[in-house]
């Protein structure tokens, strides 16, 4: 006879959509935004609540509610990955990327952090902690800043102790050259510097940034062009300077994706992001196929989400603590790290994530249907 206590299940699903004010309009190479919806889901099963969220449309409240809440509920609390299976088989016919990745990247994160809180364990302890804190690189550097602005930022978190910085770039290329001037200026030699053109430039003319930004020791460039052209990236990345490593990946929704690109030898560090890529399953995948082919993953955005899969995948480098995510995750959440020393450490007394959801504060940004 089966003794074996019942796992369980999952009793309710909470969506819902909130959207942010940015603290002022903020541009990259390709777009301007003054707003930023965040997507809560919360499943409540055996006593505990989990709790996920994804940076994306209002409309993924809706497919959660309407494409994932059936096959979710019910669903046994253990098995996190049969779920994440069933989810994308319910939006095929909807396409499985963009909105639909990003809908089950929000439940998958929230599957794993109930999963967690069930077990009394942190997020990291579940999946297995390889590293004790995670290395995180100040992000923001927005194309309409004013130099004061620009500098002002950069200077905050090298006084924090964070040694890589990241600036958007793009929009004119004389101004690129002038804003990484004042970026170097603000920085000195504190810490590396970082670009990203969110695809902005043609292959030619990137790479003939990329020769100029090597006279600014630029460690890091970001996008230099589509990351849908593999091919202008794999040759950014043979024909950029030997110091100036290329990458992308950070539209990537499934392991397809990130598999093809690798393949491809289009990147010399991929990004992964969970609130897009299928959650922490999708991520864990996006980190086994680095392991296999001798890439190392960066997290895209969301340093909060990040922060104990980056302790327990081993390919990851470093995390974006991207600045308009930072502000929203301390506005809203309870529990969120400070860095220390260029680092953020999980907090391995907490169990799952480690973040409580805000609902009070929340309230004035929640989006009506």
């Amino acid at each position: 006879m089966n003794t074996s206590p019942r796992s369980p299940k999952i009793e309710d699903l909470r969506v819902a959509a909130y959207t942010i004010p940015t603290e002022t309009e903020e541009c990259d190479g390709t777009y301007c935004w003054k707003k930023t919806t965040l997507v809560v889901v919360e499943l409540v099963g055996g006593g505990k609540t989990g709790l996920g969220y994804t940076y994306a449309d209002r409309s993924t409240a809706v497919v959660i509610d309407h494409a994932l809440r059936e096959l979710v509920l019910g669903a046994d609390v253990m098995n996190v990955r049969a779920v994440w299976d069933r989810a994308h088989s319910s939006v095929r016919n909807l396409g499985s990327r963009g909105i639909c990745a990003t809908a089950i990247s929000a439940v998958d994160t929230a599957l794993w952090d109930l999963k967690a809180k069930l077990l009394g364990v942190s997020l990291v302890q579940l999946l297995g902690q390889v590293r004790e804190a995670l290395p995180i690189y100040g992000s923001g550097g927005f194309c309409n800043y004013s130099k004061q602005q620009l500098q002002e930022q950069l200077a905050s978190w090298t006084e924090k102790g964070i040694s890589m910085v990241k600036i958007k770039i793009g929009r004119d290329s004389e101004a690129d050259l002038q804003r990484i001037a004042d970026a170097r200026e603000a920085i000195g030699a504190r810490a590396q510097l970082f670009v990203d053109a969110n695809g902005a430039y043609i292959f030619k003319d990137a790479l003939a940034q990329a020769e100029v930004f090597a006279d600014f020791d630029i460690r890091w460039f970001e996008e230099p062009v589509s990351s849908d052209d593999l091919e202008g990236l794999r040759l950014m990345r043979g024909r950029a300077p030997a110091c100036m490593e290329i990458a992308a990946g950070e539209y990537g929704y499934d392991s397809l994706y990130f598999r093809r690109m690798l393949a491809a030898g289009a990147v010399d560090v991929l990004q992964a992001d969970v609130t897009r890529c299928g959650g922490i399953t999708g991520f864990l995948q996006a980190g086994a196929l680095c392991d296999a082919f001798q890439v190392p993953l960066s997290a895209h955005c969301a340093p909060a989400l990040h922060l104990h899969v980056g302790c327990a995948v081993s390919a990851l480098r470093h995390a974006e603590y991207f600045f308009d995510h930072v502000r929203i995750e301390r506005l809203l959440f309870e529990g969120v790290s400070d860095p220390q020393k260029g680092t953020l450490h999980p907090d391995v007394s907490r169990p799952g994530l480690g973040l409580e959801f805000k609902h009070t504060d929340a309230a004035q940004y929640l989006c009506k249907p």
